[in-house]
C-alpha cells in the first residue's frame, strides 16, 4: 500500500461537505476558549510586567509582594535596564505564544475526541461498509488513558531536565513527553471506535511501528502555528483509513484489501 495514496485519499475525503462541518466545530471552540484564557492571563501579566518596569526604570524601590516566587529579585533587578526589560518582555510572550500553540493542540484533540465517533461513522459509511466497527474499551476508559497520557507526560517532562541545558538536544527532549500524549490521544480515540479488543491486539502487534510513524508525522504537522484547530478531523480520517484497511488485510486477506483500497483513487 502506497503511503502517498492514503494522504490522498484521506484529503479528499476532509474535503467533503460533511467532514468539513466537522472541522468547524473543534475550530469554535478552541478558538472561543484560548481568546478568553490567553488575552485574560496575557493583559493581567502584562499589566503587571509594565508596572515593574515603570517602577524600576523610574528608580522606584520594588519590594516582593506576599507569596512572591523566588526569582522575583533577579527579575526586578533585570527590569532596571531598558535592553534586559525588552528581553524579558520578549521572552513573556515567546514562552506564551509556544505555550498557547501546545495548548491549543491538546485542547483541540479534547474535543475532536467527542467528534471521533461520528467521523469515523461517516468514513465508515462511505468507504468501509462491508466491514464491521467494534470499538472495545467503556465509558471510563478514555478518562483512564487520558490521566495516564498525562502523569507520563509529567514524569517524562522531569525526567528530561537535565537535557533541556543541552542545545537541540533540548528540542527533541522538550517535544518527546508531548509527541508521547498526543500519540496516545489520538490513537486510542481512533483505534478503540472502529477495533475490537481482539483485532486490536492483532494489528498493534503487527503495525505498531507504522502507526507510530504516522502519528509522528501528524504531530510535526500540529507543530505548524495553530494548523490543529481545523485540521484534527483530516488526523482522524488519516488514521481511521490506516486502521480500517489494516482490518480489511485482517479479515479478507492483504491482496483483497489493497485492491479495494485501490478502487477509493
Amino acid at each position: 500500500m502506497n503511503e502517498l495514496d492514503l494522504v490522498k485519499v484521506s484529503i479528499r475525503d476532509f474535503f467533503t461537505k460533511k467532514m468539513l462541518k466537522f472541522a468547524i466545530l473543534p475550530l469554535i471552540f478552541t478558538l472561543f476558549i484560548m481568546y478568553i484564557l490567553f488575552f485574560s492571563a496575557a493583559g493581567y501579566g502584562m499589566d503587571s510586567l509594565q508596572i515593574v518596569i515603570t517602577q524600576a526604570q523610574n528608580g522606584q524601590e520594588i519590594t516582593a509582594p506576599e507569596n512572591a516566587p523566588f526569582y522575583f529579585d533577579w527579575a526586578t533587578f533585570l527590569l532596571q535596564y531598558s535592553v534586559t526589560a525588552w528581553i524579558v518582555a520578549f521572552l513573556v510572550y515567546t514562552i506564551g505564544i509556544i505555550f498557547v500553540m501546545m495548548f491549543s493542540v491538546f485542547l483541540t484533540l479534547a474535543i475532536i475526541g467527542f467528534l471521533t465517533p461520528f467521523i469515523l461513522k461517516a468514513l465508515h459509511k462511505r468507504h468501509y461498509s462491508d466491514l464491521k466497527m467494534d470499538g472495545h474499551g467503556t465509558i471510563l476508559t478514555p478518562l483512564f488513558i487520558l490521566a495516564k497520557s498525562t502523569f507520563m507526560m509529567i514524569f517524562l517532562f522531569i525526567l528530561f531536565i537535565p537535557l533541556y541545558f543541552i542545545p537541540l538536544v533540548n528540542i527533541i527532549a522538550f517535544n518527546i513527553p508531548f509527541y508521547y500524549f498526543f500519540h496516545k490521544l489520538l490513537n486510542h480515540d481512533v483505534a478503540s471506535t472502529i477495533l475490537s479488543d481482539e483485532d486490536y491486539f492483532l494489528i498493534h502487534k503487527k503495525e505498531k511501528n507504522s502507526f507510530r510513524i504516522r502519528t509522528f508525522l501528524l504531530y510535526m504537522l500540529s507543530m505548524i502555528p495553530f494548523i490543529t484547530l481545523f485540521s484534527a478531523v483530516f488526523f482522524i480520517i488519516y488514521l481511521g483509513h490506516g486502521y480500517f484497511i489494516e482490518l480489511r488485510k485482517l479479515k479478507e486477506g492483504e491482496a483483497s484489501a489493497i485492491d479495494k483500497f485501490l478502487e477509493l483513487k
